[in-house]
């Protein structure tokens, strides 16, 4: 299997460098990285990872920043995201970290590692273990902060 990364000279934390150790060291991948300048350029480099590196899944890594201008940019590349997702039929995984999560640069740098980290394992249980993946659905699982848990109730919980 082959891992794309593909991240941003933008971002202000080097989420790559997290992605490409954490995928090292729990599985045996091939993985192709593609530095773009910011989040908008995204979306065709995971387009091209698939198509041209032969990616069977990519990450794609990006810190927008605060401000609204930003967060349109990132609302853009996400939708291009989604996009270069049904052209290819592959998982483009967005692993955004938005500069305002966070209260202080530490709490953001915690953030970015975290999210990352635990995106490689959705990324893994994608490629290896999707079961893995149906047994928590439902769960109100967080990448990064505290997942929130299930909520208890409704047809499904033993409802009418």
């Amino acid at each position: 299997m082959k891992v794309g990364i593909a991240d941003t000279t933008f971002a202000r934390y080097d989420m790559a460098k997290t992605a490409i150790r954490e995928l090292k060291e729990s599985a045996s991948v091939q993985i192709a990285r593609y530095t773009v300048p910011g989040v908008k350029d995204l979306p065709v480099a995971a387009k091209k990872l698939i198509e041209e590196e032969d990616c069977d899944i990519v990450m794609a890594l990006g810190m927008p920043g605060a401000a609204p201008k930003d967060k349109m940019c990132a609302h853009e590349a996400s939708s291009g995201l989604i996009m270069a997702q049904l052209m290819t039929n592959k998982h483009v995984i967005e692993v955004f970290v938005h500069e305002d999560e966070a209260a202080d640069e530490t709490t953001l740098a915690w953030l970015a590692e975290q999210r990352t980290v635990e995106h490689v394992r959705n990324v893994l249980d994608l490629l290896y273990r999707p079961e893995r993946l149906t047994q928590r659905a439902g769960t109100g699982q967080r990448q990064g902060f505290e997942d929130v848990g299930p909520i208890e109730g409704g047809i499904s919980s033993g409802g009418h």
